[in-house]
């Protein structure tokens, strides 16, 4: 397909995510107020979408805990500025073996639990979109696989559509995209859907500019994109996925620095994405305008 750059352009802020990246920034958030508060500071730098995990507030370990996610969504649907919410659900589906002559059982540092404890926060929460990996991939880490299964994906996006949820396909290749189409395909999830092209993450799609190419034009012409690269390719992939069509994500999820020696904030780094989009003559939209071309629901928490 041709280049048909987007003139119409939202940013989501990856605020935190589920890396070990807590103690290599004082800036990467811990406690449901810190992330709020950095995620709320990303709005008003002109973030329409802002994508979220929990950690432990002490220790800045990844979590899955309720009652931190029942906390940070609290914080940011009570904030003075709008901003659409976006919650991970990627986490409960890693798995760690024991090594390559005793594989099982797995050992420390696996978290595999059922699709219904997985979207758990998602249906006390309700954010208006939830994230599905559409995929299972080695990850960097040498006995580290991040697992969903066919089987798991499909429970997952019936329970995401059911709730009202739109889900965030997490695209880390090509054959991921390839299910999610048959996920539309087969009425789990539904047509017009949202897709994040996730580039560069060992060992999913490189970064490069002609596997980039491949994964949009895999995206069927009515579904709505976004694309993000890890670290100093995170601002050139900005200018990339509004250059093919598409939105962007930055955040120190995926970059902790915003030039050479100068650590980040999510506020810095939702600025010099905007910079970038507007610099290339498009318009960086607010969530009202994201909520009606995505169709998307915002409600607040449901009572518990």
């Amino acid at each position: 397909m041709p280049l048909e750059m987007n003139r119409e352009v939202f940013i989501t802020a990856a605020v935190t995510g589920s890396g070990s990246t807590q103690d290599r920034s004082p800036h990467v958030p811990r406690s449901p107020e810190q992330i709020a508060a950095s995620a709320i500071d990303a709005a008003k730098a002109g973030a329409a979408v802002v994508h979220c995990h929990v950690r432990d507030p002490e220790s800045g370990v990844p979590s899955r805990r309720l009652d931190l996610y029942r906390e940070l969504t609290e914080r940011i649907r009570a904030a003075d500025v709008d901003v659409v919410l976006n919650l991970t659900a990627g986490m409960g589906g890693d798995m760690i073996f024991g090594g390559v002559d005793a594989p099982l059982p797995t050992i420390a540092g696996t978290d595999m639990v059922g699709a219904t404890e997985r979207v758990a926060h998602i249906a006390q929460c309700l954010p208006e979109i939830c994230t599905l990996d559409c995929g299972t991939m080695n990850f960097a880490e040498a006995d580290y696989v991040m697992t969903n299964t066919p089987g798991m994906l499909v429970a997952m996006g019936t329970m995401m559509t059911k709730l009202g949820v739109k889900p965030e396909i997490e695209a880390f290749d090509t054959g991921h995209l390839w299910y999610a189409k048959q996920l539309v395909k087969d009425g789990v999830l539904e047509p017009g859907a949202l897709v994040q092209l996730c580039m560069g993450v060992p060992w999913g799609a490189p970064d490069d500019l002609n596997t980039f190419m491949a994964m949009v034009n895999n995206v069927p012409d009515d579904w709505t994109f976004s694309a993000f690269g890890l670290g100093r390719a995170q601002m050139p992939y900005v200018a990339a996925s509004v250059l093919a069509g598409g939105n962007v994500r930055v955040g120190l999820e995926d970059n902790l620095m915003l030039d050479r020696g100068v650590m980040a904030t999510n506020a810095q780094l939702v600025e010099r994405a905007a910079s970038i989009v507007e610099n290339l003559g498009a318009r960086v939209i607010g969530p009202e305008d994201v909520r009606k071309k995505l169709g998307l629901i915002k409600r607040a928490p449901v009572a518990g």
